[in-house]
């Protein structure tokens, strides 16, 4: 085993020290989440040079630093060492076992250990290199990490694949020659440009001759075009300016009378609004409910009380009809039926109605109907009629009284009827009104728009020529600082073309374009003129003396410098073959492991890589079409072509998250196999995977731990069965994260 032993102290959660012992081939870690599980992988990390604080979850050097709790004190450092075997010589230093360590301050200072003697964080990468570890290699791979060699870019898999094959240590020789190389083409760049600088000038005074006179003939021509332009300019927004204001005069005026017009409109509108005839309506509506609740109470007891002399009036009848008799009678069953019938519908009616004054009408019915039946089947006498007969007097004498009362609300419902007809057709007048009211108003409001739209494009129209008013005004300034008093001359200046003066008129209606081209031709003018330089008549002499050998002791050291630099190109380029001759041999033996375990994860499909040069965008100048094209001297990239089983799933971006989390691991494996590293940490990579693909999981670590040391932080039971040494990650009321430890041989010892 060439892990032996890993120390945390005041590192994160573990604020005391804590010990890791590494006897077996398969080490897990567990523990609830929180816990500070992961915090271990994050020490080897820490421990093995890793410099980005963000890939250890912190933002400054002090967060790495137990922070304290309310039972434990905040630490001021944090220190994480880490044993390993030697005996077989794998690291280049002549020791059987080796200690790193590495100490971080609150300040953010960083110390650095090898077998107790401070050195330089590089001592430590390049001595890990030759072994094939890295802070950030492959075999460390943490928490939500798993997917990165997937997602990531061609040329960042290469460079995870070289370390994953080895190449580090060419990697770090062919990064110190490229920094040698680009130091010595600095010096080069720093020589030549002092050479340039104390190089004769003998040419200078006959090209000064040639530029003052340039210089002359471009002020002369400068004027005349000044002048020109800026009688143009002026002459042009005057007019203009002119126009405008007066065309805007009338929709102005017509706005603001439209805007008194809408005014007035809409306050006339809410006015009407404002008089609503809700409450008369409400009144009349309440005096028809009222006459027409008396007419129907009327109506019902006029109703009651005739059925009532409608009944006294058969019995009557009946009595007189009657002959007398001592015999009882006997009802037949078809009588009682037919009675319950009669009853049943009259209940019937009286529910469906849902009236309370039918309700009460259709029990007076039934009490009457039980009274003629029972009158019906009574032994009978000669009957008095006497009573029914004054009881029949004095209900006629009620009829009439109600028949009276009846027509007097009748009358009245009548006559509420009428007025709240009358109400509402008022309202509905009104309301017409106020329709015509807004169709005015909708009107005013278009009409005013459309002045608005046109008031806008004068608007805009002036706003442009004001623009054009304060650049013209910044030119004659620039003119003034330029030509000097010429610039104010431009007022009489006359323009002539093809010999013709030209009027203001075709001043004012030339097409804008033209003038921006006199501008452009300006200002190439006055650059060229400022090139030229109008003091420079003022310098014309520069001395220069003992230049020459100076000249001579430079390009003596630019020529050692350049052979420099060819030495140090084709040591580059022997390294780049090495590289690429390893990395392609390795590549190949990568892709076929990655294929084999791709299979045994999916059961089925096809795996492999590529190696693609970057490409990048051209645009075709003429066509303006855009292609694709390998980028020259790039370095290769590597390339992800899968094929799962049953599926017509190719690309990365189309995989679930589970198939993503097995074609990782299937990769990560595959690149262990071929350069197995001494140790791989996984850090719950297998937390997407379902209990069939956990079991695969286990055979393969099962099979990785027979070349490589595996350390797995895990919550997967088939993981954890796989593992010889089981940690348990606890953290208490205090915050501190602690360590308990099972050997699982022991276990089973003291198990039997």
């Amino acid at each position: 085993m060439y892990l032996q032993e890993l120390t945390i102290n005041g590192f994160k959660s573990f604020a005391k020290k804590s010990e890791l012992e590494f006897s077996a081939s398969i080490t897990s870690i567990v523990g609830p989440n929180g816990s500070g599980k992961s915090n271990v992988a994050e020490a080897f990390r820490f421990v093995l040079g890793e410099q980005s604080v963000k890939s250890l979850r912190g933002k400054r050097g002090e967060d790495l630093i137990w922070g304290g709790s309310e039972s434990v004190s905040r630490g001021n450092r944090a220190s994480v060492s880490v044993l390993l075997d030697n005996t077989k010589r794998v690291f280049s230093v002549d020791f059987d076992v080796i200690k790193i360590e590495r100490v971080v301050h609150r300040d953010g200072q960083n110390e650095y250990f090898i077998n107790d003697s401070q050195v330089r964080l590089k001592d430590v990468q390049e001595l890990l290199a030759a072994a094939n570890i890295g802070s950030t290699g492959h075999h460390i791979i943490s928490q939500g990490e798993a997917d990165r060699i997937l997602s990531a870019s061609g040329r960042e898999r290469r460079e995870m694949i070289e370390d994953a094959l080895g190449l580090k240590v060419y990697q770090y020789k062919k990064n110190e020659a490229e920094k040698k190389l680009e130091k010595t083409k600095s010096n080069i760049e720093q020589v030549q440009s002092l050479r340039r600088e104390h190089a004769p000038h003998l040419a200078y005074l006959k090209k000064q001759v040639a530029r003052v006179e340039k210089s002359l003939q471009l002020q002369t021509e400068l004027k005349s075009v000044y002048a020109e332009y800026l009688k143009r300019e002026d002459t042009y927004i005057a007019f203009h300016v002119d126009r405008l204001t007066a065309s805007r005069r009338a929709p102005a005026q017509l706005k603001e009378d439209l805007a008194a017009k809408l005014a007035e409109a809409k306050n006339t509108l809410r006015q009407a609004e404002n008089k609503s005839g809700n409450s008369a309506v409400s009144e009349a509506e309440e005096s028809l409910a009222k006459a027409r609740a008396d007419r129907q109470a009327a109506f019902r007891a006029l109703n009651q009380l005739e059925g009532q002399i409608a009944y006294l009036t058969k019995r009557i009848e009946t009595k007189q009809q009657q002959k007398p008799t001592t015999q009882t009678q006997f009802v037949s069953v078809a009588s009682y039926e037919e009675l319950v019938t009669s009853i049943e519908t009259e209940v019937e009616k009286a529910i469906k109605r849902e009236d309370v004054a039918m309700l009460k009408r259709a029990l007076s019915d039934i009490v009457h109907t039980l009274k003629v039946f029972i009158t019906r089947n009574e032994p009978t006498a000669l009957q008095d009629t006497k009573a029914e007969e004054a009881e029949l007097k004095e209900l006629s004498n009620q009829s009439a009284a109600l028949e009276s009362n009846h027509e007097v609300v009748k009358n009245l419902e009548q006559k509420a009827q009428a007025a709240y007809d009358a109400v509402k057709a008022s309202i509905e007048a009104e309301a017409l009104n106020n329709r015509d009211a807004e169709r005015a108003v909708f009107t005013l409001v278009s009409e005013q728009r459309l002045v608005e739209i046109e008031l806008e494009k004068i608007d805009r129209e002036l706003s442009v020529l004001e623009r054009d008013r304060n650049e013209f005004k910044q030119e004659l300034q620039e003119a003034v600082a330029l030509i000097k008093s010429a610039a104010a001359q431009y007022f009489s200046f006359e323009i002539i073309d093809n010999g013709v003066a030209v009027t203001a008129e075709q001043i004012v209606n030339e097409d804008r374009s033209v003038q921006h081209d006199r501008r452009r031709n300006l200002e190439k003018l006055k650059i060229r003129l400022e090139e030229l330089g109008i003091g420079a008549t003022d310098d014309v002499l520069k001395e220069y003396k003992d230049a020459q050998e100076r000249d001579e002791f430079l390009a003596r050291e630019i020529t050692d410098l350049e052979d420099s630099v060819t030495k140090l190109e084709s040591l580059i380029a022997e390294l780049n073959d090495q590289l690429n001759e390893r990395f392609v041999a390795g590549i190949e033996k990568i892709g076929a492991e990655f294929n084999r375990f791709f299979v045994l994860m999916f059961g089925g499909g096809k795996a492999e890589l590529k190696r693609v040069k970057p490409k990048v965008k051209v645009v075709d100048e003429e066509s303006g079409d855009i292609s694709s094209e390998e980028e020259e001297g790039s370095q290769e990239g590597v390339e992800l072509d899968i094929a799962l089983p049953n599926k017509r799933v190719k690309g990365l971006e189309m995989l679930s998250g589970g198939e993503r989390a097995l074609t990782s691991i299937a990769l990560i494996f595959a690149m262990s196999q071929v350069n197995p590293p001494l140790f791989i940490i996984l850090d719950e990579t297998d937390a997407a995977l379902d209990e069939a693909n956990s079991r695969r999981y286990g055979d393969m670590i099962q099979a990785l731990s027979e070349k490589s040391q595996l350390i797995l932080i895990t919550h997967n039971r088939e993981t954890m069965s796989r593992a010889g040494i089981l940690y348990g990650v606890t953290m208490g009321s205090d915050g501190v994260s602690k360590l308990l430890s099972v050997k699982f041989e022991d276990a089973l010892a003291v198990a039997k």
